[in-house]
């Protein structure tokens, strides 16, 4: 039996298509669906840095700049956001498919499938910062789909609210799904292990983030001070 890759249908039918996925002996079109996800990573990271996304110290020392330094400092922080976008859809399609293909009897691309899913939940999450960012002027740690406005309330430390605003409402349905996933085409782990180390990456995940974030201001003003 061979299996067509659509993230999109896989998104909506994930019941008829894991039974698919779990029969079949040959998959299609991953390679081309893990370049296009790469492709809409690089479009979206890009549109947010046109937009001005994550740019502040950039725009609070505009006076500062003068034209021709203030032009190269946006090329440049267009060109980073773009080879970010890459890093990130890469690590996150496989890292942990090869994780997970050390831990269970799944073959790699069938795990490479359903971390395609979780990029593209990843850049519809992005895709929303952007009126929230443009309309609301919310940075994405502070989202009302994060955990991240809650801490601010409680707390001023940024590092803090950086690793709650990671935990979104995304992050809880991508567990579930994972989860889902890992348990019904693994038979070689049980599924309390399996619930513990899909959790166990996304607390990983969110100290990244949150430590990323805490230095970006340090990296800006480096590069564009």
């Amino acid at each position: 039996m061979s299996y067509h890759i659509n993230v999109i249908k896989l998104l909506f039918s994930t019941d008829d298509h894991l039974f698919r996925i779990g029969k079949a002996e040959k998959i299609h079109k991953l390679w081309k669906a893990t370049g296009l996800l790469v492709l809409l990573s690089i479009l979206i990271y890009c549109w947010m840095a046109y937009l001005g996304i994550g740019s502040n110290y950039i725009s609070t020392n505009a006076t500062e700049m003068n034209a021709l330094t203030y032009e190269q400092s946006k090329f440049w922080f267009l060109v980073g956001r773009a080879l970010f976008s890459v890093l990130f859809a890469m690590l996150v399609l496989f890292i942990p498919s090869l994780l997970f293909y050390l831990l269970t009897d799944i073959p790699f691309k069938k795990l490479m499938i359903m971390q395609q899913v979780v990029l593209f939940v990843l850049l519809i999450e992005r895709l929303l910062w952007v009126p929230l960012a443009t309309v609301n002027g919310l940075d994405w740690y502070v989202s009302p789909l994060s955990l991240g406005i809650i801490a601010s309330y409680i707390t001023d430390k940024s590092w803090i609210i950086f690793f709650f605003g990671a935990i979104t409402l995304f992050q809880f349905w991508i567990i579930g799904f994972q989860v889902k996933y890992l348990t019904t085409l693994s038979q070689a782990i049980r599924k309390v292990w399996i619930w513990v180390n899909v959790i166990f990456l996304h607390v990983i995940y969110w100290v990244i983030t949150a430590l990323l974030a805490f230095i970006d201001t340090y990296i800006l003003s480096g590069w564009f001070g």
